[in-house]
């Protein structure tokens, strides 16, 4: 009877279906027909409230591809007439790889009497050259340079994006223009944004991009746990790939730049290129292990071993030849990604279980890759699906792969459960008889704890509780009076002359009339959220809440009353019996009150039945 695998390769191929379906809805709607730009070419700068208002249909756009036109130049009039509006209605200007700079014209407007602050987004981190120009009050012109050749302080506002800032007086009808250059992909996703929006949508897209970075860490410290507990190369080769894929969409994203204040215009631009060459090399090694090439496949493995070399090495051309292998690399990466897939399909289509879930998982990102590098080229539309495709596939695969490498890790478990049987049925035996000792002992030392909890709250000659516990008490019933505004009612109780009992019957015999006392009291104040402690020596105490002074005083004379049917004889007091005085208070807690006065008045109270001539009680 065959087990059910944990992890079926057929759920592998389910996740890669969702993504084509994903990939193909997502290109559909941005390859629909495009709306007709807008006859108007002033933008309402009002309309960017809530959320983004996408500039694209709004540029005028001009070509220069000598790159050398000035500012001063596109202003002329001849020049300005050449400015065409953009034609696009999607979320982005794509212009593919191309030498040209390009001139981006904007006019915004501002029909309201209060002046209004704006922040122009370029949503894409590796523009090379980018300059805003926007006009001041004072009649010069803002002017700010920057890009990936620049500093990242070079900015007007720190992000990983480009943000500039727009300030709008009241009716005023600036024109913005853009200039842009760059040796890679020339996209141009812009943005208008209120302030407030803008700086919500940054928490969380920082917030998404900590989320996918904090998985790929914990993927890799996951994994590089497993190989230093299995000592399996395979471990420790996929978090090399996972660390060079995270390297990748940093730069891509901008965040290393903006983490590492990266200066050099050189490392800046081929950062993403570095990335991308060791994400191929490292997927590869991977899968050549992962795949077991060396058996499988024996004549095209020393082809690998040099397509791994190639991409491992090819860094070192872009620091030879500077951008001018970027294009060219574009083509290459697809060509890598069909190498790979390839020798994955084959190794899937000859039953190695591992190439299951590489083959799908690996798909993943190379086909987002794939979508990526053609939309940088133009080929395909500018969206949320294309501009992110790499990112989302590498979290895709990133799981995809995990649930490979636990697959893996429970194979080796299962290989070793025959060897392994006899010991851990005996370990589990013996696991199970020291639970059961745990557990008998951990039942009597909370039994024990349950006694003396107990034994530390109740005096041990009468049975009532002790002053310590009648102090948790009465702070624990202020507070409550405290919240509820219901009366709490005190009573210290002190038996008559005990002194003089205690001289004529002894210890033994005040220790039988204490006891006597605290039972009548007991029974007294018999309510489950009454308390009667010993206060101290003779001295008692019954703290009740919810219960008005008069309602105490009257269960005081009660109290009385049963006293003197019991009759205890004493010869010291007038009755010739044992007799009690008791002084009351009655407080309902007030914000800064404090229990101790609810003490103090009940103590004066008590006092005053004292000089009243004994068995008496007083209301404070």
């Amino acid at each position: 009877m065959h087990r059910r695998l944990l992890f079926h390769p057929h759920c592998a191929l389910r996740w890669l279906l969702c993504f084509l379906a994903l990939a193909g809805a997502s290109v559909a709607l941005a390859s629909s027909g495009d709306p007709a730009a807008p006859a108007n070419r002033t933008l309402d700068v009002t309309h960017a409230s809530a959320g983004p208002l996408t500039l694209t249909p709004w540029f005028d756009v001009l070509e220069d591809p000598s790159g050398a036109l000035s500012f001063e130049q596109i202003r002329s009039p001849d020049i300005a007439a050449r400015f065409t509006p953009s034609g696009r209605s999607g979320t982005a200007l794509n212009f593919g790889i191309t030498p040209s700079a390009w001139w981006l014209r904007l006019r915004l407007t501002n029909p309201g009497d209060g002046a209004l602050d704006r922040l122009l987004e370029v949503a894409y981190a590796r523009l090379s050259h980018l300059d805003f120009y926007a006009p001041q009050s004072d009649g010069t012109w803002q002017h700010l340079h920057t890009g990936t050749t620049q500093p990242f302080d070079s900015r007007g506002y720190a992000h990983r994006n480009f943000v500039f800032g727009i300030a709008l007086p009241a009716h005023a009808e600036p024109t913005i223009y853009l200039r842009i250059a760059s040796t890679t992909a020339f996209v141009v996703p812009a943005r208008l944004w209120e302030p407030a929006a803008f700086h919500a949508f940054e928490r969380s897209d920082y917030a998404a991009q900590a989320w996918y970075f904090g998985m790929v860490g914990a993927m890799v410290l996951f994994n590089l746990l497993l190989f230093l507990r299995l000592r399996d190369w395979l471990y420790l080769q996929y978090v090399g790939f996972a660390l060079s894929v995270a390297f990748a969409m940093a730069a891509q994203n901008g965040l290393l730049k903006e983490l590492l204040q990266l200066r050099s215009p050189l490392w800046s631009d081929l950062c993403t290129s570095f990335g991308y060459c060791f994400s191929i090399a490292s997927g590869t090694l991977f899968m050549r292990r992962m795949v077991e090439a060396p058996r499988l496949l024996p004549r095209l493995d020393p082809w690998l071993k040099g397509f791994i070399a190639f991409y491992f090495l090819s860094p070192f051309l872009f620091l030879v030849t500077g951008q001018a292998l970027i294009k060219p690399m574009a083509v290459g990466y697809i060509l890598a990604i069909a190498v790979v897939l390839s020798v994955a399909a084959y190794s899937a289509w000859l039953r190695q279980r591992s190439a299951y879930f590489f083959l799908a998982a690996f798909t993943l990102v190379c086909l987002g890759a794939a979508v990526y590098a053609l939309h940088a080229i133009g080929l395909m539309p500018t969206n949320l699906l294309t501009a992110n495709a790499i990112q989302l596939g590498s979290t895709l695969e990133m799981i995809l792969l995990a649930l490979a490498l636990a697959d893996r890790f429970i194979q080796m478990r299962r290989e070793r459960a025959a060897m392994q049987k006899t010991m851990i049925d005996t370990l589990r035996h013996s696991e199970q008889r020291l639970q059961e000792r745990v557990a008998e002992r951990t039942m009597a030392l909370e039994e024990a704890n349950r006694r003396l909890e107990a034994l530390s709250r109740t005096d041990g000659l009468t049975g009532l509780a002790n002053r310590r516990h009648f102090d948790e008490v009465l702070a624990s019933e202020w507070a409550r009076s405290q919240r509820s505004g219901a009366p709490l009612a005190l009573a210290m109780i002190d038996i008559d002359w005990f002194k003089a009992y205690n001289d004529h019957f002894g210890h033994l015999g005040g220790d039988d009339c204490l006891r006597s006392v605290a039972g009548l009291l007991a029974k007294c104040a018999a309510r489950s959220s009454d308390l009667v402690a010993r206060y101290g020596g003779e001295e008692f105490a019954i703290v009740s809440p919810h219960t008005t002074g008069a309602q105490m005083q009257s269960l005081l004379k009660e109290l009385q009353r049963a006293l003197a049917v019991l009759a205890l004889p004493h010869p010291s007091t007038p009755s010739r019996c044992v007799t009690l005085c008791a002084g009351v208070a009655a407080h309902t807690a007030q914000s800064g009150d404090v229990a101790e006065n609810l003490v103090a008045a009940a103590d004066q109270a008590l006092y005053q039945a004292k000089l009243a001539g004994r068995n008496a009680v007083v209301l404070a």
